[in-house]
């Protein structure tokens, strides 16, 4: 469930962090692949680079992305009236790829000359796993994890899934009070995480996991914070913190190898992974909050769209028809994407859409904006499912939530699999809408997409709702 973790939510830091990433960054380890000369840029003619990288510190703009990615985008492709431009982020000169086809050749075509970076932050915080490693290593990883992902091992993740999403949703209509709904998938997501990845039950072992979820919510406050490992009495930095909320969690995980032969964290224990540590620092990243928020985002964005008495008919195509539940899925992640990209670095000189990208530039790919290319996407800010079965059917590689190409999250069947488990739940029991309905449901998009002010929403019972002489979107005006 994870390749795009290395995201740009993680990465943003206070102005002393940014000054602290203006050191030159070495990349030794990338000749790995044949036929990387093919990818350098040897045409003197190449188009430079629309926007400006500006100069050390001074020039950087990465308060500004952080306040508002979206707007940032949409500032500087109305101006220069492309969707790849550059600028200056983390005080490294940067550009930024707006469109498919950009995105296509920065992830697919190009992925062996953009590389990951290996001084970013998720790797203190993780170690070398499949989402911070490159070359040989990255691929070797991935070839023996992949099987944790699929085939059997998927199947029997099954039951627990659906057990966990009957646990979780049949709650959202008990208490006759609206929910904030984020809070709520937030909760099924770590339920789903802990229990498949570390074999640790909420029902069962409720101390423990509520431990777990605390030390796990300490560690991700740390990839936000400003990289500072300081402690004085009475306080500690959120980077120190998160440092001890790591050690506390390998020690439970470490346990768990040693201990535990069934599920997940069994057969992770006998695959042939680089060193001993690695079986561990993959769990911690499995298990980490940020897996939770992205299931939660999206399911905030599915509730929300099809909230109300307007969508009555969506919600019933949608819970009739799996094929038209995968659309409606897909176009929710389209619109809100749950992180706003991913970054990577030059490895050497090189070109995209056309553009010169000279050796040690940024390259960060914008989600949301790559999901709004007009080229490929009519109408692109509209909620359109229909779109996935029209012009776009079987365009889905053109969607990099979860990154693309042979870096892509290698957990994206397993993630599909829990949203169509989660959703159907749902679509069958209840309807559901704004509860108040004039509520802002404008989003934030870093570290993870939501509405910034977390939306309440009233659950109904279909048969309820039926009985009732009044449908309640209509009740309170949605």
């Amino acid at each position: 469930m994870t390749a795009v973790w290395l995201e740009l939510g993680t990465s943003f830091r206070s102005n002393s962090a940014i000054a602290a990433l203006s050191k030159e960054e070495h990349f030794d380890r990338v000749n790995f692949s044949k036929g990387l000369n093919s990818s350098l840029c040897s045409d003197p003619s190449m188009s430079k680079l629309p926007g400006s990288a500006g100069v050390s510190l001074l020039g950087d703009k990465s308060l500004e992305f952080y306040r508002d990615p979206v707007s940032f985008c949409r500032q500087r492709i109305e101006k220069h009236r492309v969707r790849v431009f550059q600028s200056r982020l983390l005080n490294r000169p940067t550009v930024f790829i707006c469109s498919v086809e950009g995105m296509r050749e920065l992830l697919c075509e190009k992925s062996n000359v953009f590389l990951k970076d290996p001084t970013d932050l998720m790797t203190n915080m993780y170690g070398d796993t499949i989402v911070t490693t490159n070359g040989e290593e990255a691929c070797l990883l991935r070839l023996s994890l992949t099987s944790l992902f699929s085939g059997t091992c998927l199947k029997s993740s099954k039951d627990y899934i659906s057990s966990v999403c009957e646990r979780c949703l049949k709650r959202l209509s008990l208490s006759g009070e609206p929910e904030c709904v984020y809070s709520v998938f937030k909760q099924l997501g770590t339920e789903l995480v802990l229990g498949l990845f570390l074999n640790i039950r909420a029902e069962e072992q409720p101390e423990l996991f509520q431990e777990i979820m605390q030390l796990c919510t300490q560690h991700w406050h740390g990839l936000i914070s400003a990289p500072v490992n300081m402690k004085v009495p009475l306080w500690s930095s959120g980077f120190s913190t998160a440092l001890e909320a790591r050690d506390k969690l390998m020690d439970i995980i470490k346990d768990k190898l040693e201990n535990d032969t069934q599920g997940f964290v069994g057969s992770l224990g006998s695959l042939p992974l680089p060193d001993s540590s690695s079986a561990a620092q993959h769990l911690l990243l499995f298990i980490s909050a940020l897996i939770p928020k992205a299931l939660a985002s999206l399911l905030t964005s599915f509730t929300l769209a099809l909230g109300g008495n307007e969508q009555e008919e969506t919600r019933r195509r949608a819970m009739e028809d799996p094929d038209y539940l995968h659309r409606v899925l897909l176009e929710v992640q389209r619109l809100w994407p749950p992180f706003i990209g991913g970054r990577r670095i030059a490895a050497q000189d090189s070109t995209l859409s056309g553009f010169h990208v000279p050796k040690g530039y940024g390259a960060v790919y914008i989600s949301h904006a790559v999901h709004r290319d007009p080229e490929v996407f009519q109408q692109p800010d509209s909620f359109l499912p229909e779109r996935w079965s029209g012009r776009n059917a079987g365009q889905e590689h053109f969607l990099c939530s979860f990154g693309n190409g042979p870096r892509s999250c290698i957990g994206v069947k397993l993630t599909d699999f829990f949203l169509k488990e989660a959703c159907t739940y749902m679509l069958k029991r209840y309807d559901w809408w704004l509860d108040p309905p004039s509520q802002d449901t404008e989003y934030k998009w870093l570290p993870v997409s939501r509405p910034a002010k977390p939306p309440t929403l009233s659950f109904t019972h279909l048969r309820q709702t039926s009985a009732d002489s009044r449908n309640p979107g209509d009740a309170r005006g949605v």
